[in-house]
């Protein structure tokens, strides 16, 4: 008997904050955030960012949703969903890892650094330590996710478009539960 097809969803968003549009200027890409969903819905998403929507310096992984926090704050934020087909195996791998993540969330720290010497393409790694797109490539690449294994060593969100996927949605982040009724 075949495997039951199973997918996650790689979250490619630019909330128009006044550090992602730094961020955009010096990377000239349409998107600059990164998170990973497990359901369709994306009702709850992880990620690697502001752990106040009013703080931008002070970061660490965060459970995100179009419905709290910083989508929620910014609801003109853009995006673009990719639905990416991992198998069930390959599914309960990756949510188990992430879960498994979060429930010690306060081992893992935001790496500040990182984020900034990537936008000049320099890499920068330390154990335990991501910024948002790091944190993605890093749930892809452990769970040998098709192509993964392929993305840059300093990653910025536009490079998961190398991945195998198929896009579900590009518009308004506040918008897109709307979209799948």
């Amino acid at each position: 008997m075949s495997e039951q097809r199973k997918h996650i969803y790689i979250v490619i968003s630019q909330t128009g904050t006044i550090l992602s549009r730094i961020i955009k200027l010096l990377t000239k890409a349409e998107y600059n955030h990164a998170s990973i969903g497990l359901s369709k819905d994306l009702d709850v998403m992880y990620s690697f960012g502001r752990l106040n929507p009013y703080n931008p310096f002070i970061g660490g992984f965060v459970k995100e949703s179009p419905h709290y926090g910083t989508f929620k704050r910014f609801k003109n934020t853009t995006a673009r969903i990719l639905e990416v087909d991992v198998g069930e195996k390959k599914y309960e791998e990756i949510a188990t890892m992430v879960e498994s993540m979060w429930e010690n969330r306060n081992n893992y720290d935001y790496n500040y650094r990182g984020l900034f010497v990537a936008a000049i393409r320099k890499p920068y790694k330390k154990k335990d330590c991501f910024y948002c797109s790091e944190f993605v490539k890093h749930i892809l690449v452990a769970n040998s996710v098709e192509n993964a294994d392929k993305l840059s060593e300093i990653i910025h969100p536009m490079e998961f478009l190398k991945i195998p996927h198929k896009t579900i949605y590009t518009g308004k982040l506040s918008e897109y539960a709307k979209s799948i009724i």
